[in-house]
């Protein structure tokens, strides 16, 4: 399935719209993740716990809105739109909240 940020795909023709999908993903974030994540941010390091965490959750909200377009019979996205949030949870670490959304429509060409 083609998935695209943009309204268009070149050398493609748009012929039906479907309307709108989305996919969500929202996984915890280890409290021992967090911790470590944090001295790193702090010594000035990347966090790969986080980015592997942030990967994964994408990985899943993308799954979940090809399923919805092709559920639809279309054969791409277009105009997607990706989002990230972090929900903290007070002491205990937080979540990681990844939502996409786009148009499902059919292409040819």
């Amino acid at each position: 399935m083609i998935q695209s940020t943009t309204p268009t795909i070149e050398g493609k023709r748009i012929t039906r719209y479907h309307g709108v999908v989305t996919g969500e993903a929202i996984l915890g974030a280890n409290i021992f993740k967090d911790f470590f994540a944090g001295i790193r941010d702090i010594i000035g390091g990347r966090s790969a716990a986080y980015e592997k965490e942030l990967r994964k959750a994408r990985e899943i909200a993308f799954a979940e809105m090809e399923a919805q377009a092709q559920s639809l019979g279309a054969n791409a996205v277009v105009g997607i739109d990706i989002d990230y949030e972090n929900i903290t949870m007070g002491n205990s670490g937080g979540m990681l909240m990844v939502t996409v959304s786009g148009t499902a429509v059919n292409v040819e060409g």
